[in-house]
């Protein structure tokens, strides 16, 4: 099964030619590229985030094996869902999903599930795929968008992901996608999103959550993004990295109501 772009030509250039000239504009490889445990990028349109989420991937190394985790924004299918077959299509190629490392997800996880069609319309996993295919023409993924879970939800899933990880001979990358606080003014939207920043760099996990509950930050990876430093504490993560952060008004110049995005390194 081959799962079609869902926001080709809305969130990023739809056509091969328009996103390669704009991958090549966000993506400036250093000469000596870091290898981490996990990468945490923004999804929002190209033209608000992806520059900060050019920054991360132009600074890390992308094995040709990627978890790639997401919050579901819509709603559909299962609370945590895999697509376990078959590829994800975008204009500049065709990614295939890593049976073997899918499967042994399912396996070793008692609450993921195969679900296509939790992924068909979901965003915030896609449009990674184009920054990871072009540091990576060999690569192949872990789909895995999130909705509702619980903290022991989240630590399960976690400890599934940091197993299969940890067994595998060759390198896994996962990747995280969130956007930071959503719609309210430039100075509010920093200072939340500098608590929720503080809990990712301090890989604090259940502190992340219980910020972004308690402080009404509208992160909407949260969920995922506890996976992520939950599973990369698990295989020996020492440190976060904040390599970026801005908002949508500094591109757009209306700071009334504006959306965070901020990327980060674990390693």
């Amino acid at each position: 099964m081959k799962r079609e772009p869902a926001v080709a030509g809305s969130f990023y250039p739809g056509t091969f030619s328009a996103l390669t000239k704009t991958l090549k504009r966000l993506i400036h490889p250093v000469e000596n590229p870091k290898k981490v445990i996990c990468a945490i990028a923004p999804h929002a349109g190209y033209v608000y985030s992806g520059e900060v989420a050019g920054r991360i991937f132009s600074e890390i190394s992308v094995p040709e094996k990627c978890i790639v985790l997401s919050p579901n924004h819509r709603g559909y299918g299962a609370r945590a869902a895999i697509m376990a077959k078959g590829s994800w299509a975008i204009p500049t190629g065709e990614i295939p999903v890593d049976e073997d490392i899918s499967s042994s997800l399912l396996r070793e996880s008692t609450g993921l599930r195969d679900d296509m069609s939790a992924h068909l319309q979901e965003h915030s996993l896609e449009v990674q795929l184009p920054f990871l295919l072009a540091r990576q023409p060999k690569l192949r993924i872990a789909p895995i968008t999130i909705s509702l879970l619980g903290a022991a939800g989240c630590a399960e899933l976690a400890s599934a992901i940091a197993r299969v990880v940890s067994k595998c001979d060759e390198d896994i990358l996962i990747v995280c996608s969130t956007d930071m606080n959503h719609f309210d003014a430039q100075a509010e939207t920093m200072e939340k999103d500098r608590m929720a920043i503080e809990k990712v760099l301090d890989l604090d996990a259940s502190g992340l959550v219980e910020i972004c509950s308690s402080r009404s930050i509208t992160m909407c990876g949260v969920i995922p993004t506890a996976v992520a430093i939950m599973a990369s504490l698990e295989l020996g993560a020492k440190k976060a990295t904040l390599v970026e952060h801005k908002t949508s008004g500094d591109v757009t110049g209306d700071y009334t109501s504006v959306v965070g995005y901020a990327g980060f390194t674990i390693e």
